[in-house]
C-alpha cells in the first residue's frame, strides 16, 4: 500500500522535512496535506546522493494519535524511536546544515588517556598519567571505556551519528615505551593503530589524529623531567617521525599537542599535577611544548607533506574574556587575559616571539628564544585547533611593577595573578551564562557568544588561519576541535532518563550558530568537533561527570548506548543533507506504509 503526500504550498522562508530527500530546504514550507489516514509512514529516498555527497536512507515521520496534521502543522521527524522537532532545528533563525560548505567537516573527540585502557597490555609502556590516577585510587583507571578492544564499537557510533571526520589521539608510550628510539619501537601498538585508522576510513570517516594529549611516557620525566628539559624536543621529533613514517599513508590532519597552555599549568605548576614543581615551571614547558611542535611540524613539512598531502597543526584553549565594565581598565585587563591565554602560543607562531604584555610582567620568568628558534617556530602550522569551553569577565586589579606572582588555580592559569586574578563569573550578580545540569561542571558557563568572538579575535589578530574547532564541550571544540557539555554521573537513575540530554542538543546548537556567525565574519572555519563521543575518563573529575554523546555503562563492559542527542545530530547530519532540486507545486511523493501506532 503506498501513502501519497502532496506538497501543498511553497515559500522561501520556512523548511520542510520534506526537503530532505529531493528539495531544496530554503524553498518548502513545512506545510502537508496527507491522503491518508495517520500513522507511521517511511519516506523512499531517492537513488541520487545529496549535496553533501552523502547517500540518504530512510526516514520515518511521526504522526499523531488519530490527527491529520493541519496545513500548518510542524511535523517530527522520529529517528529510533525519538523525536526530534524540526522547529527546533530548522527555522530560519537557526543555524542549518546547509549554512557550512561542503568540505566543512563533523565529528567527535576522545583521547586515548581517556578511553584506550589496557594500559599495560599490547605492549605499552606507563605514562605520568597512569601513576597519578593509581596514586589517587581512580577507579576504571585499567579499562577507561576499554577502546583499545573496542574500537570497532567506536567507529561504528560516529558512523551512526553520519559524522565524517573523528579526532583521536596517539598513545606515545605505546609506541616508545620507553619515550624515546633508543628505548625501542612497539610494533604491535603500531599495528594496533593502523588497524584503528584503517577501520574509520572503511567507514567514510577521516581521522584526526592529536600526538600528544597529555599522556607523557614515564621513562621521560623520570630521565629529565618531561617538557622541563629541551631533550623533549628531539625525543618529540622521533616520536612524530614514527607515527608519519607508519601512519601517513592513512593521518591527513595531524596536531601536535593538544591544549599547551592548560597542560603547562596544569601539569607543571597547580596542585592537580604529576609533575609540578617551581614558580617558573609553567613558562619553561610552554616554551619546550612550542620548540618541540614546531621540530615536528617542519620535519613533517619537509620530509612528508608533498608525498603524504597532510596538514599539521597545533590545538590551542580559546576561552574568552570579556571586559567586566565599559571601563578603560577593565577593557585593558580582558586584552592582558586573552594575551595569556591565546596571545601566549598564537604570538610565537604567528610572529616569532611571545605578546609584549607577557614579557612586561613575567619578565626573566619567561623565556627567551633564539633567532633559530624564531624561524623553526614562525607559521610551523597548517591549520589552529581551537578548543572552546567558557568565557569570563575581566575586572581590573591595580599592579605595581614590583607586584610578586603567584599561582591562581580558580582561572587554571600560572604566575598570572595580576592578570587573571581581576576575572569573574559574574557581573552585578549576573553569570556571565547558564551552568549545565546539576551535577555536571561547576565552572563551564555556557556562553556561546565567546566561541564567535574568539575565533573572529583570532583571525583579526593572526592573520586569519584555517581553523578547526577541535573540541567544542558539550561541553563545546578555527577547526573547533572542543565543544563539550557535561552532567554528573548517576548510575542508579533509569537509562531512559540517562540518555534524555535536551540541554546537550541546544548547546550544541548555539554554538554551531556562533561558528555560523563567525565565519560571515570571515573567519576561516574547517570543521567542528564534539567532546566527547562517549562518556570517558576527564581530568580533575574522574568518572563523575558525562561528556560523551553516547553513555558509557561502566558496569556492563563498557557498553555503549546513543544519547537523545547522537540520534539528533544524525537527523540534523544526515536527513538535513540536502539535494538541489526544488519541487513544483503539484508534485506527488509516494511513500511506502510502515506500520499503524495509533492507539
Amino acid at each position: 500500500m503506498a501513502l501519497q503526500l502532496r506538497v501543498s504550498s511553497l515559500t522561501k522562508t520556512t523548511p520542510s522535512l520534506l526537503s530532505s530527500h529531493n528539495h531544496n530546504q530554503s524553498s518548502i514550507s513545512k506545510a502537508f496535506l496527507l491522503s491518508a489516514s495517520p500513522g507511521v509512514c517511511k519516506f523512499a529516498s531517492p537513488s541520487k546522493s545529496s549535496t553533501r555527497s552523502r547517500q540518504i536512507t530512510t526516514t520515518r515521520c511521526l504522526f499523531g494519535k488519530g490527527v491529520v496534521p493541519a496545513a500548518n502543522d510542524v511535523v517530527e521527524g522520529v529517528l529510533d524511536g525519538v523525536t526530534t522537532s524540526i522547529r527546533s532545528i530548522s527555522q530560519p533563525d537557526r543555524v542549518k546544515l546547509d549554512d557550512f560548505p561542503l568540505d566543512f567537516k563533523f565529528g567527535a573527540s576522545t583521547s586515548a588517556l581517556q578511553t584506550e585502557g589496557s594500559g599495560s597490555e599490547g605492549g605499552r609502556g606507563p605514562s605520568t598519567w597512569d601513576s597519578f590516577l593509581q596514586d589517587f585510587s581512580v577507579e576504571g583507571t585499567e579499562t577507561a571505556t576499554n577502546s583499545y578492544h573496542k574500537y570497532k564499537d567506536d567507529v561504528k557510533a560516529l558512523k551512526e551519528m553520519g559524522m565524517d571526520a573523528y579526532r583521536m589521539s596517539i598513545s606515545w608510550s605505546r609506541l616508545l615505551p620507553k619515550g624515546s628510539l633508543s628505548g625501542g619501537i612497539n610494533q604491535e601498538g603500531i599495528d594496533f593503530y593502523n588497524k584503528f585508522f584503517q577501520e574509520l576510513l572503511d567507514n567514510g570517516i577521516e581521522p584526526f589524529v592529536t600526538l600528544f594529549h597529555f599522556d607523557l611516557p614515564t621513562a621521560l620525566q623520570t630521565q629529565y623531567r618531561g617538557f622541563l628539559d629541551k631533550k623533549i624536543v628531539d625525543d618529540f621529533k622521533d616520536f612524530a617521525d614514527l607515527c608519519f613514517k607508519n601512519f601517513g599513508d592513512k593521518v591527513k590532519h595531524w596536531t601536535t599537542i593538544n591544549e599547551p597552555q592548560l597542560f603547562a599549568m596544569y601539569g607543571y605548576r597547580v596542585s592537580l599535577s604529576p609533575t609540578g614543581d617551581k614558580l617558573n615551571d609553567p613558562y619553561d614547558a610552554a616554551h619546550n611544548i612550542i620548540l618541540s611542535h614546531a621540530a615536528a611540524a617542519k620535519l613533517y613539512k619537509r620530509k612528508y607533506q608533498a608525498a603524504q598531502g597532510g596538514e599539521i597543526g597545533i590545538s590551542i584553549v580559546g576561552q574568552w574574556f570579556v571586559p567586566h565594565s565599559d571601563s578603560s581598565r577593565d577593557k585593558e585587563a580582558a586584552e592582558r587575559a586573552n594575551d595569556f591565554m591565546v596571545g601566549w602560543f598564537m604570538e610565537p607562531l604567528v610572529y616569532g616571539d611571545y605578546p609584549f604584555i607577557m614579557r612586561a610582567l613575567v619578565r626573566d620568568n619567561l623565556p627567551m628564544f633564539t633567532d633559530k628558534e624564531k624561524e623553526m617556530v614562525k607559521d610551523s602550522y597548517d591549520f589552529i585547533g581551537v578548543n572552546y569551553y567558557t568565557a569570563r569577565y575581566a575586572k581590573d586589579i591595580p599592579f605595581t611593577r614590583e607586584h610578586k606572582f603567584t599561582s591562581t588555580d580558580k582561572y587554571q592559569f600560572v604566575e598570572q595573578k595580576v592578570v587573571l586574578n581581576c576575572t569573574t563569573e559574574e557581573k552585578n550578580g549576573v553569570p556571565i551564562g547558564p551552568l549545565p545540569p546539576a551535577g555536571g561542571s561547576e565552572s563551564i558557563y555556557i556562553y556561546p557568544a565567546g566561541l564567535r568572538d574568539v575565533l573572529v579575535y583570532m583571525k583579526e589578530r593572526y592573520e586569519n588561519p584555517s581553523s578547526t574547532l577541535l573540541r567544542m564541550v558539550s561541553a563545546i571544540s578555527i577547526c573547533t576541535t572542543k565543544n563539550w557539555i557535561p552532567e554528573g554521573r548517576n548510575d542508579s537513575q533509569p537509562m531512559e532518563k540517562a540518555l534524555e540530554d535536551n540541554h546537550r542538543i541546544e548547546v550544541i546548537l548555539s554554538h554551531l550558530y556562533a561558528v555560523r556567525e563567525a565565519m560571515k565574519k570571515g573567519v576561516n572555519m574547517k570543521g567542528f568537533f564534539i567532546w566527547a563521543l562517549l562518556d570517558c575518563m576527564e581530568m580533575g573529575s574522574a568518572y563523575n561527570v558525562r561528556f560523551g554523546l553516547y553513555y558509557t555503562d561502566y558496569k556492563n563492559d563498557c557498553k555503549r548506548y546513543p544519547k537523545k542527542s547522537a540520534k539528533w545530530l544524525r537527523s540534523y547530519l544526515e536527513i538535513d543533507r540536502l539535494p538541489q532540486e526544488q519541487p513544483n507545486e503539484n508534485d506527488t511523493i509516494e511513500m511506502e506504509w510502515d506500520e499503524m501506532i495509533c492507539e
